[in-house]
């Protein structure tokens, strides 16, 4: 599964993954072993982690680029850092061994705390090949992904 195909919704825990579309909504499973399915709508901050970039003093880093790192790391296993326990010095110095050059005042501790969490869950689900949709781009079938929020 690659990371465009992995949805995180504001205000709830976890990562879900698209199952179907509705009129006005997009049908959600958690990733996690309940494998709970529940509708999400327009109105709802949805983003795919394949969208999210970190960043850094030159522009942006894909995130499927420094999770990777993170991974190399981490040797594939979840975070060391305690993100309930860390300081903001201590996130943000785990962020500089992975990331030397990000951006210190556009990422704040919180998107720090967010990027370990995503790992951790990921790496729960059985999912630790985040440079995946680059290598399926022309071959992967039609994705179900949310309509566009009305403005």
């Amino acid at each position: 599964m690659n990371l465009k195909n992995i949805l995180s919704i504001s205000g709830r825990p976890g990562l879900y993954k698209p199952v179907s579309k509705g009129k006005n909504m997009l049908i959600v499973e958690s990733l996690s072993a309940d494998k709970k399915r529940f509708p999400t709508y327009n109105h709802e901050k949805i983003i795919a982690l394949g969208d999210i970039a970190m960043y850094t003093n030159g522009g942006e880093t894909p995130l499927k680029d420094v999770l990777a790192l993170i991974k190399e790391k981490e040797n594939g296993a979840a975070a060391s850092i305690d993100t309930k326990k860390a300081s903001q010095d201590e996130l943000r110095d785990y962020l500089n061994t992975i990331l030397p050059d990000y951006d210190r005042e556009k990422v704040h501790t919180g998107d720090i705390k967010k990027l370990i969490l995503w790992y951790n869950n990921l790496v729960s689900y059985g999912i630790t090949d985040f440079q995946e949709e680059d290598k399926t781009e022309e071959n992967k079938a039609e994705e179900v992904q949310p309509d566009a929020p009305a403005e």
